[in-house]
């Protein structure tokens, strides 16, 4: 394995260290926020309820599916799928401190009988064969090195005709191999595919892809709103984390955001064959 990509325990210790200023920094929502432009002053957090309304959307997701939450974080997506779509969700995380936390945001839903989290890894899931309606993977594939285990695993537990939906960030067509290593390292990201590589890898696992939607500038490119979301929370922050946290916290955002025109987002739906 490439010494740049980021093992499970690495990932795990670095989602248990960031729990905590999740719930604060964005209702646990750990992924990205989706906004129309420059004049859409939507919250933050239901912004990024947006995205898994999106992936919810895309797969058709009815009431009384069962949902596999793969890579889950503090079970804010999840909670929204059993409370806005009345499915059953199940959610897996590598960090064992977001899976207490997410048992916990369970605990206080009025969909709680219908949620359910634990700690384990997308990799070798601890489920029957065909245990699933649906898997959805909201910006946890990225920190897979290789996605031939995870995919293969989803088709396996998925029934068939079962459905996947992916969110994630991807590499734009004019960034080459070095360019998104460089990313890569920079932000603990095990693999940073174009969509065109995407569908392969999905292909390849043996799903059929039925709907994908690049939607960077409306994700990705509007990422310098975490700078906003820092300061608007910023005594709070500083006085449960420190100033210092605050100031590196800023910073990582600018870091990280510094790439957009390089970097893309998609959303795809892909269904598992009947037969």
């Amino acid at each position: 394995m490439d010494s740049t990509i980021p093992t499970t325990d690495d990932i795990g210790r670095m989602y248990d260290e960031t729990a905590a200023l999740s719930q604060i920094f964005i209702d646990g929502q750990e992924h990205l926020p989706y906004w129309y432009d420059d004049r859409d002053d939507t919250p933050v957090v239901e912004a990024a309820k947006r995205i898994t309304r999106k992936l919810a959307e895309a797969i058709d997701l009815r009431p009384g599916e069962d949902v596999l939450d793969a890579g889950c974080g503090v079970g804010a997506p999840a909670v929204q799928l059993a409370e806005e779509y009345a499915a059953r969700v199940t959610g897996v995380t590598i960090s064992p401190v977001q899976a207490v936390e997410a048992q916990r945001r369970a605990e206080r839903s009025e969909a709680a009988s219908r949620i359910a989290f634990a700690h384990g890894d997308y990799h070798d899931l601890a489920f029957a064969d065909g245990s699933f309606d649906a898997v959805v993977a909201i910006e946890s594939l990225m920190h897979a090195g290789d996605l031939t285990a995870p995919l293969a695993e989803f088709h396996r537990v998925l029934r068939p005709g079962g459905r996947l939906a992916i969110a994630d960030c991807t590499r734009e067509a004019h960034v080459g191999a070095d360019r998104a290593a460089e990313f890569m390292a920079a932000f603990q990201i095990g693999q940073l595919l174009s969509v065109p590589e995407w569908i392969s890898r999905l292909r390849a696992a043996g799903f059929d892809v039925e709907e994908y939607t690049q939607c960077g500038p409306r994700v990705y490119g509007m990422g310098l709103r975490y700078l906003d979301r820092a300061d608007e929370l910023h005594d709070e922050l500083s006085t449960r984390f420190g100033e210092d946290m605050v100031r590196e916290l800023k910073q990582s955002y600018r870091d990280y955001f510094a790439w957009d025109g390089d970097i893309g987002y998609v959303v795809i739906a892909a269904r598992k064959p009947y037969l």
